[in-house]
């Protein structure tokens, strides 16, 4: 299931679930309703219906003059016919991406709507996983393969159980310890696990993960824990140590696509001034760095602070001056 809820999820949790909602409403739809009550193609609607069917919720496709798609049973079926895995799945593709107040309040209903013994899983789901789709470096092309840890893992989060994991840090060292699984993040390509320990509140790659195993102890939440909230912490966090020099520009317009790519989470966009130049800050690693990126934009974009990097580009400008002045 893990390569469903991975997949452009921030994007499609409101749709998925919106065709749920009209299955159980309507008993039966076909791509081209789904496509006009959400305002997207008849192609798109179909790679829905299909993918929802894929992930294992109770979809069929019926074919002929008067097919569509239906919930298996009868046309009409409420969603408590869901079984424990199918619930499960739905709200993993929804996620804590259902931000929108109605999407909110169709969840809760569907919880309701859930039979009593596996409301808790179901709702446990809807907060196990956060997708944040750009790398750490704006960078969210390249694909590493599925850490063949992350369904084990997962399954640790929803079913709220410590896990004894034995874990390979960055420096090559190798740790065994108890965690308390709290959600999983991605970032970009990257799959990581949020969990509590004796040291606090912790991040671990999945992918650097070499084993783990329940312990049958049951986890125990920090109060008024929320996956989204501490993801965006952390990231902010990880962004702040691996770039922690921060350079206030004024950008011209034209630039500032460019410089989104260029610069990806790095860049902050501020308001626009008189002259219709874009006030922003940029984070880097060092002065020499950050000078080295700027150059390439020539007068595009105007460092403003600190000193160290306006001196890096006059720096710059010279060498370039002395290699070019006889061409």
């Amino acid at each position: 299931m893990t390569g469903f809820i991975g997949e452009d999820q921030s994007v499609r949790a409101d749709r998925l679930v919106a065709i749920l909602i009209l299955l159980q409403t309507r008993g039966q739809v076909t791509a081209a309703e789904v496509a006009a009550e959400l305002e997207v193609s008849e192609r798109t609607a179909r790679r829905d219906l299909d993918a929802l069917g894929t992930a294992g919720l109770p979809i069929y496709s019926v074919q002929g003059r008067n097919g569509g798609w239906r919930l298996l049973g009868d046309g009409r079926t409420d969603l408590s016919g869901l079984t424990a895995q199918e619930a499960r799945a739905l709200f993993l593709v929804a996620g804590p991406q259902a931000a929108s107040p109605e999407l909110r309040a169709a969840l809760r209903k569907l919880v309701r709507a859930l039979p009593e013994s596996f409301r808790d899983e179901a709702e446990a789901a809807s907060g196990a996983v956060v997708v944040d789709p750009v790398g750490w470096d704006g960078d969210a092309r390249n694909q590493p393969p599925t850490p063949p840890l992350l369904d084990d893992v997962q399954e640790a989060v929803v079913a709220g159980s410590q896990l004894l994991l034995h874990y390979v840090s960055r420096d090559g060292s190798t740790t065994e310890r108890v965690i308390h699984p709290l959600g999983l993040a991605s970032k970009g390509p990257r799959w990581y696990l949020v969990a509590d320990t004796e040291a606090g509140l912790r991040t671990f790659r999945v992918d650097r993960m070499r084993s783990v195993q329940p312990t049958g102890e049951a986890v125990v939440r920090p109060d008024g824990f929320d996956l989204a909230e501490a993801w965006t912490l952390i990231t902010g966090e990880v962004e702040r140590i691996r770039a922690p020099l921060l350079v206030e520009a004024r950008v011209d317009p034209r630039a500032l696509g460019w410089c989104r790519a260029n610069f990806g989470t790095r860049l902050s966009i501020g308001p626009a001034e008189k002259d219709g130049r874009i006030a922003v800050e940029l984070r880097g690693h060092s002065f020499a760095s950050v000078a080295r990126e700027i150059a390439g934009f020539g007068s595009m974009i105007e460092v403003l602070s600190p000193s160290e990097v306006r001196a890096g580009l006059r720096g710059l400008a010279t060498e370039f001056e002395a290699l070019y002045s006889g061409a």
